[in-house]
């Protein structure tokens, strides 16, 4: 697959959505392009509307208007399916709460990606991720046995298994201490790089977007 000019590109995108006192619009024309291989830290208020324009990235949420092109395609037009097949094909995403099934060893959380998707080499591809973010020696953990900075980085092996082209990050040190998350931080750049992912990272903290080589600012649905 031809690498396309723009990872994201988002033109004239709306979201407006139902609340008790009338339709809440959300997102207010969003233009926003993110080439290959750049990083980028979307900052903003609580209620900016970040974490729904990352939603929109992912195909998690349906834009009410504008076009939605991710890696190259417009995604838009994509049924629930086609939007999951999409984001286990060419998308990472890592959460502010880890999002990690209880029920599943560290081992087996960062397979399911790479299982979901056929991958016959699996384990030792997930086992090898889990090095990767210095995990090796908890591969056969639970979440419940693990401590918050390594659930995430048990998170951030899920994400970055299946070697998305895209890595979106939502508030990803925010249920971390400082010095956890700054380690959680340091493997995610260097890890994303190494793969040559292209990362939209969405956080209040001035430092942490200052190490993305661009900041993008957005207020009450707009990007400034």
């Amino acid at each position: 697959m031809p690498i396309p000019s723009a990872i994201i590109d988002l033109d004239a995108v709306t979201l407006t959505l139902p609340g008790p006192a009338g339709p809440v619009n959300v997102l207010r024309g969003v233009n926003l392009r993110v080439a290959p291989g750049e990083s980028v830290g979307l900052m903003g208020p609580s209620g900016a509307g970040k974490t729904s324009l990352m939603m929109i990235v992912a195909g998690l949420e349906r834009a009410t208007a504008g076009r939605v092109t991710v890696v190259g395609q417009d995604i838009g037009p994509l049924d629930e399916d086609a939007r999951a097949r999409f984001r286990r094909d060419h998308v990472g995403i890592v959460f502010q709460a880890f999002h990690l099934v209880p029920a599943m060893t560290a081992l087996e959380n960062v397979a399911l990606p790479l299982e979901l998707a056929g991958r016959r080499d699996a384990a030792r591809a997930a086992r090898d991720t889990l090095a990767d973010v210095g995990l090796a020696q908890r591969a056969d953990h639970y979440p419940s046995q693990l401590s918050g900075g390594e659930q995430q980085r048990v998170a951030l092996a899920r994400a970055l298994a299946p070697r998305p082209e895209l890595l979106l990050a939502d508030e990803p040190t925010g249920n971390l201490d400082t010095e956890t998350g700054r380690h959680v931080i340091d493997l995610m750049f260097r890890l994303g790089v190494e793969r040559g992912a292209t990362l939209l990272l969405i956080t209040h903290d001035m430092m942490l977007a200052r190490r993305c080589g661009r900041i993008v600012p957005m207020a009450d649905g707009r990007i400034l």
